[in-house]
């Protein structure tokens, strides 16, 4: 383990810190699935040009997503479909016991979302146990995730999520992230959802 520190989430000691990209297996046994009980309408800013604003509303019938569960994207599968030698891992644990980690990358030209630049980052994956969401752990692995990509002299740390991952929009949206990109064509086998692109200046 490398780069720990441990910060107070809830009086709960969380121990922070990077460790090999080779330790997936245990990371994917963290859930990432969540209840889908609303989701985000998008339109443009008016005030902002460029900018755009979301608006909740609650759906008929809740359902569960899950995106491990989606054939190829779960962590078990990063290291047949990509390069992870820019790949980062953050892990958050209490008392030893895995409660929730942090995936970043830079300068990966195999992901077309990082635009061939290296002066940005992606969190391409965050994920908490449920039983430990909504107490700062995601907060906590956020700053890790920041702090490494400056170290990597990048300018901004992106983000992708859904309009049916409203908590994933709020948290965003409370990192100081900008919605600055949005795609309703997407995921065609999802054509219901909308991609939502979060960005975060790094410069400041």
């Amino acid at each position: 383990m490398a780069d720990t520190c441990t910060p107070n989430v809830s009086d709960i000691p969380i121990d922070l810190a990077q460790e090999p990209v080779s330790r997936l297996a245990e990371y994917a046994r963290v859930p990432i699935a969540f209840t889908v009980d609303r989701v985000a309408d998008v339109a443009h800013d008016n005030d902002r040009p460029g900018r755009f604003v979301l608006t909740e509303r609650r759906v008929a019938i809740p359902g569960e997503k899950d995106y491990d569960a989606i054939a190829g994207e779960g962590p078990l599968t990063w290291a047949r479909r990509f390069d992870l030698s820019k790949w980062a891992l953050f892990t958050a644990r209490v008392a030893t016991r895995l409660v929730g980690g942090a995936v970043a990358a830079f300068d990966a030209p195999e992901l077309t979302m990082l635009e061939g630049r290296r002066d940005l980052a992606v969190l391409w994956d965050i994920r908490v146990s449920p039983n430990m969401r909504g107490r700062g752990v995601g907060s906590a692995l956020f700053g890790k995730v920041e702090a490494w990509a400056r170290r990597q002299d990048c300018r901004q740390l992106m983000a992708e999520t859904q309009n049916t991952n409203v908590a994933a929009c709020r948290f965003y949206a409370r990192q100081g992230c900008h919605l600055q990109a949005i795609n309703r064509s997407a995921y065609p086998d999802f054509p219901e959802e909308i991609q939502l692109v979060w960005y975060k200046d790094l410069l400041a």
